[in-house]
């Protein structure tokens, strides 16, 4: 299976390093990628300068592919691994349980996969995520807002054997004026819809971290389905 994926820089990158990058990324150390080339473009604009969709093609025949988008996993998978590479802020009691329960109980091997598929957690989608856990949000609510604003899908490159199996194919330039406005519009409508539609619209049976963590809810229960 042959893929074309793009990666968001302020620079032109021919050859990505096997094992840099930020440690506290949403799925640690890897090559951040997605298959719009779009969305790469506004990841790689900053307000003040231009940037650049590196394209990359790269044959996934014989990798093993962690998609956290697949059927046997649940949301709750995706913010594990979140918990485990990005700063929380869970002094609270209820954050500091939900942490510790959900890294116990929903703990995936993902350091062994080759790629990774799934959700970016930018500013406003790591706040949705934040507020599930400090219990401000129920579990269909943090579902529901993370398809808000069309964020997209990341394909993280994590193995070195994934790294290797990449060819350059070239770039494009995107320019700050246009595609730094899309970006801010973007994440202002996540967030705008999010406070306007969901987080104030609780449902009867609506499941909440206090209801995972009181029934001690396992990955196999239907209802995080």
């Amino acid at each position: 299976m042959e893929k074309i994926i793009y990666h968001g820089s302020d620079h032109i990158i021919e050859k990505p390093k096997f094992g840099y990058g930020k440690t506290y990324n949403d799925y640690g150390v890897g090559f951040y990628c997605t298959e719009n080339p779009n969305m790469a473009k506004e990841w790689g604009v900053g307000i003040d300068h231009n940037g650049y969709a590196n394209q990359y093609r790269i044959e996934c025949d014989g990798l093993t592919i962690l998609d956290l988008n697949a059927p046997g996993y649940t949301m709750l998978h995706w913010l594990t691994i979140l918990l485990e590479n990005r700063e929380f802020d869970a002094s609270a009691p209820l954050a500091a349980e939900a942490k510790e329960y959900l890294l116990k109980n929903f703990h995936l091997n993902y350091k062994s996969a080759d790629i990774i598929i799934g959700y970016r957690a930018d500013d406003s989608y790591f706040s949705f995520a934040s507020d599930f856990i400090n219990g401000a949000i129920s579990y269909r609510q943090l579902c529901n807002a993370m398809r808000l604003g069309k964020l997209g899908q990341q394909f993280v490159l994590k193995s070195k054997a994934a790294f290797e199996r990449l060819e350059f194919l070239g770039y494009e330039t995107a320019d700050s004026k246009e595609w730094y406005k899309k970006k801010a519009f973007r994440d202002q409508t996540a967030r705008r819809q999010y406070f306007d539609v969901e987080r104030n619209r609780r449902q009867r049976g609506d499941l909440y971290i206090t209801t995972i963590l009181d029934e001690e809810m396992k990955p196999n229960d239907l209802r995080l389905r």
